[in-house]
């Protein structure tokens, strides 16, 4: 019998401040009987709107009908189709603009938890059925693809289903990209990545790790060693930075090298790993985005007892997730809004000691659409901290682009690639995700990987 409830079965959260002192996963997970019971608000719509705003074209309606009759296996498998990494996007994918903005139960009362489900069915899988991937008769052409991240898995997986041989080559020690390296365990634990990469890799792929593309190797050298084929999905790793006085100082971060040295080096659990963090007792992240939701959450988590969120905007301008503004709010995160810094004020050895800002004001819209803030005169004013961490965006790294003087790039560095197949100016090499794009999501980059998979297999058979 349909469920006919405005409202999603609510999720189990741990107590905000419980979580706030652990770096546990935020969301505990449908049981089946919750599961169930949510897939049968679906309902089951002949023409599918929620998979006009999939990337990865998961056959929604029907996964979710098979949560529905209890068959959990038949929905881990129908959701494998398209999707390499379903229990990662059940947890990070931004649902409510894409696949349940779509759902016709929005219109009345809340989506159906399209992502919640996809989770759901993951871990289920994940927990009760030990099976490998069945593994394709190999085709004997080799394939390279750059970087172990969201957009390298998805398209390593897709060749190496179709009878590639696939090397993937990452530059970290550790694969998975941001999926390891920027979101946090509380978020995404890093075991549930692991089994996600095992998979893929269960279907022949290999993964080569310290492999520092245009340094160690160039692309012309990946030819000549016989790839027939290279896909560039290296993402956005440079941060960017403000370019005021002070960024200098002891005590300012990048996010990216925060939540590294956090995330993949395992700074939460010094003294036991090595790698510690300084931040005080006071913080300031800059940015408004998921990027700086995640790093104003895991300073709380390092002890800083007050943490702020800068923002140049007001928070219906915020880039992040609403659940992610959300979950800091609760988690006794300061935000400071329509405020600007402007200078990073230094002790005399060296480290951070506040932060001078200025207020802000709305003005008319900017080309991105968003009020373009202005400064409001005469509103200089301090905020006491001990660290700073810019989240403000990233480009991607230059290091293969320098060396490969024949594949065309953007102004800002990015990798110039057809959006239809993620082909570069360079004969048989591709690129897709946030070395083309810029910083976005990882289920778009991820969609990016599966059209360039389909693009190199049918540059291949039809070269050969």
């Amino acid at each position: 019998m349909p469920n006919m409830s405005l409202n999603k079965v609510k999720m189990p959260e741990q107590d905000p401040e419980v979580r706030n002192k652990n770096f546990l996963e935020v969301a505990l997970g449908y049981t089946e009987a919750m599961a169930m019971e949510e897939a049968k608000r679906c309902l089951q719509c002949q023409n599918k709107p929620c998979m006009k705003g999939c990337p990865v074209n998961v056959q929604i309606p029907e996964f979710i009908a098979l949560v529905a009759e209890g068959k959990f296996e038949e929905s881990y498998h129908k959701l494998r189709e398209t999707n390499s990494l379903p229990a990662i996007c059940g947890r990070v994918c931004p649902q409510e603009s894409q696949c349940e903005k779509l759902c016709v139960r929005g219109k009345k009362g809340e989506p159906v938890g399209i992502g919640r489900l996809e989770r759901f069915t993951a871990d289920w899988f994940m927990e009760k059925v030990d099976t490998k991937p069945q593994r394709p008769s190999p085709n004997g052409i080799r394939v390279a693809v750059i970087g172990a991240g969201p957009a390298g898995l998805s398209c390593a997986g897709d060749l190496a289903k179709m009878g590639y041989t696939v090397t993937i080559f990452e530059a970290f020690h550790t694969p998975g990209g941001v999926l390891v390296y920027g979101i946090p365990e509380f978020r995404l634990p890093k075991a549930l990545v692991e089994k996600e990469i095992r998979s893929v890799k269960q279907l022949g792929v290999e993964i080569r790790t310290n492999m520092v593309i245009g340094k160690v190797l160039s692309l012309d050298e990946l030819m000549q060693e016989g790839y027939k084929a290279i896909f560039i999905g290296t993402g956005a790793g440079l941060p960017n930075f403000m370019g005021i006085p002070g960024e200098n100082l002891n005590g300012v971060y990048s996010a990216n090298e925060f939540l590294t040295r956090i995330n993949l080096m395992k700074a939460y659990k010094f003294p036991q790993c090595d790698t510690p963090v300084k931040i005080g007792r006071r913080v300031a992240v800059v940015g408004g985005g998921n990027v700086a939701m995640d790093a104003a959450r895991c300073a709380k988590r390092l002890g800083a007892e007050l943490v702020y969120i800068i923002y140049r905007r007001g928070e219906s301008e915020m880039p992040a997730r609403l659940e992610e503004i959300h979950h800091a709010k609760e988690e006794g995160i300061i935000f400071k809004l329509l405020t600007n810094p402007t200078r990073i004020m230094g002790t005399d050895d060296g480290w951070v000691k506040g932060m001078e800002c200025v207020t802000m004001d709305l003005g008319e819209p900017d080309r991105t659409g968003r009020r373009r803030p202005m400064v409001k005169q005469g509103s200089e004013h301090m905020v006491d901290v001990e660290a700073v961490i810019v989240a403000i965006g990233q480009s991607p790294n230059p290091l293969i682009t320098s060396t490969a003087k024949d594949l065309e790039t953007k102004n800002w560095g990015g990798i110039v690639a057809s959006e239809e197949s993620g082909a570069t100016s360079k004969r048989g090499v591709y690129a897709g995700g946030d070395v083309v794009t810029g910083a976005a999501t990882v289920i778009l980059a991820m969609g990016a990987g599966k059209k360039a998979a389909k693009a190199i297999d049918d540059y291949i058979c039809n070269k050969g």
